[in-house]
């Protein structure tokens, strides 16, 4: 039985944008989850939020909209529970949310429709040290983007990951501009580092989260075709 899709009265963006995605459940913890795939899909972004954020995210929610206009396919799921996110403490285990991301990667392979698409992982704040712990020696991983990540969070993990890796950090947020540079010297597989000007950590300021789009876009576009010539 196929999901019903989602319609938010919430505001125009959000219901431009759920129009195209369904309300699912994953995996056997049942994570509430908005899937959306293009008719012709590249390949799948499985998103992953920062600290108390979840599938509705607005600004994640923007640019999942995006890749799927470019025909790539798009989870963004609450990797906690609702009684979970009661805890503060679980917001920032990272290791719990890596396990909740691997596991809604099973779903996908195990998924009949989605299991033939390179899958990539989008990472924010803290979701993306969950996301680079989850593709540590996951050579199945076709490439990671993190926006305004915390890398720092997942350093065990950085020698270990295989997939290309793409760190975005706003100009305006030092700190992390730091701990970034510092985890893309840690890390060995194929990696960028770009700092977009004008961007805090939120990438709240006006045209920073379309330089994010373009660039995570690319990303995937570039990484999904060369994952699918290596299987050929």
């Amino acid at each position: 039985m196929r999901p019903k899709p989602i319609l938010s009265g919430c505001s125009v963006m959000v219901a431009r944008i759920d129009i195209t995605s369904e309300e699912i459940l994953v995996g056997p913890h049942r994570l509430r989850a908005l899937l959306g795939v293009p008719p012709v899909s590249t390949g799948i972004v499985i998103f992953a939020h920062g600290s108390g954020s979840g599938r509705l995210s607005p600004r994640n929610n923007h640019v999942a909209a995006a890749l799927r206009m470019h025909g790539q396919a798009t989870l963004l799921l609450d990797l906690l529970t609702h009684e979970e996110e009661l805890h503060r403490r679980n917001v920032f285990d990272v290791e719990l949310l890596a396990d909740r991301l691997r596991s809604a990667t099973k779903w996908v392979r195990n998924n009949s429709e989605l299991r033939h698409l390179p899958i990539g992982y989008f990472g924010a704040s803290t979701g993306a040290a969950a996301a680079l712990i989850a593709a540590a020696d996951d050579a199945a991983i076709a490439a990671l983007v993190s926006r305004g990540g915390r890398p720092d969070m997942a350093c065990a993990a950085l020698p270990s990951v295989r997939a290309p890796t793409l760190l975005l950090v706003g100009s305006l947020d030092g700190p992390v501009i730091t701990l970034n540079q510092q985890a893309f010297m840690a890390l060995t597989c194929p990696k960028k580092i770009l700092i977009v000007p004008g961007a805090g950590h939120l990438f709240e300021e006006p045209g920073t989260l379309d330089q994010v789009i373009a660039h995570a876009r690319k990303w995937f576009a570039i990484h999904f075709a060369h994952y699918k010539e290596g299987e050929q």
